[in-house]
């Protein structure tokens, strides 16, 4: 089974947008756990001003797939997990920042807590409220002057821990289900190429409680997350135009479901 959620990171690898407008002001990195947390942790993120900005920052979080936590190094105490999204998420970060992030592979955030992940679709909530040990860690591990050296440290440690007590809830259909469609790159014919021995409504149940949203739902994001991954500005996407190969059938259309899951135009996403 190990076998079957290393295709999570494998093949995909979901995306977000560095801060553009303020480079030089605004660092985003992402840092990868130990390697026996890759198959359910995808990456550590940090998203911080080296120097006060001169207005309000406000960053759009697209749609990944992915359960996040996240909390601001200076108010450890009050940590969120924001769910699964169907379109981008607005945040007004203020002048100065420090957010640290856990981002989970799809399911992964379910698996490890026996969460029902579609109680948090498309909102944040806090952390406490459905993970009150790991809320509890946070707010008494992480301090103002702590290093992303250690918060790694942490993390690993803490998550490793966890890992070796959880009897994790493996369907093979649901694993197959994800595996074609990220094969697929989100685009598929639903009833015939997800032909796995279940109906569509016991498809559907595993799918929100162990993602947070239906199949179709699902698919739209990774076939997003493809277009993010495959181009790198917009000529790219002009060019190759990928969103052909996964079922757009116009360029309009494409914009419209990017704008909705990127919060902006391709144009405006890629800086032209």
């Amino acid at each position: 089974m190990l076998k079957t959620l290393s295709i999570l990171r494998d093949f995909y690898k979901p995306k977000q947008p560095t801060a553009q407008k303020y480079d030089h002001s605004i660092v985003y990195s992402e840092y990868s756990p130990v390697k026996e947390l890759q198959h359910v942790i995808y990456c550590y993120w940090e998203l911080k001003t080296k120097e006060k900005l001169t207005e309000s920052y406000i960053y759009n979080v697209v749609a990944d797939g992915c359960i996040d936590i996240f909390f601001e190094v200076n108010k450890a105490q009050e940590s969120y997990a924001m769910g699964f999204c169907r379109k981008f998420t607005s945040f007004d970060l203020g002048q100065e920042f420090h957010y640290i992030g856990i981002r989970f592979l799809p399911t992964m955030f379910s698996q490890l807590f026996h969460f029902n992940a579609s109680l948090i679709r498309n909102r944040f909530v806090r952390l406490d409220t459905i993970c009150p040990k790991t809320s509890e860690y946070i707010g008494q591990h992480i301090y103002t002057q702590i290093s992303m050296v250690q918060i790694r440290k942490l993390f690993d440690k803490y998550f490793t821990n966890k890992l070796l007590n959880i009897a994790f809830q493996l369907d093979n259909r649901l694993y197959e289900a994800i595996t074609i469609i990220i094969i697929h790159k989100g685009h598929l014919d639903i009833e015939k190429d997800l032909n796995i021995g279940i109906s569509s409504r016991q498809l559907r149940r595993l799918f929100e409680f162990a993602i947070g949203d239906t199949v179709k739902s699902f698919c739209q994001v990774v076939r997003f997350q493809y277009i993010l991954t495959a181009t790198e500005n917009i000529e790219n996407i002009k060019l190759k135009k990928v969103y052909l190969e996964v079922g757009y059938f116009d360029q309009a259309h494409f914009i419209k479901d990017f704008k909705r899951f990127y919060g902006v135009t391709p144009s405006k996403a890629f800086g032209k």
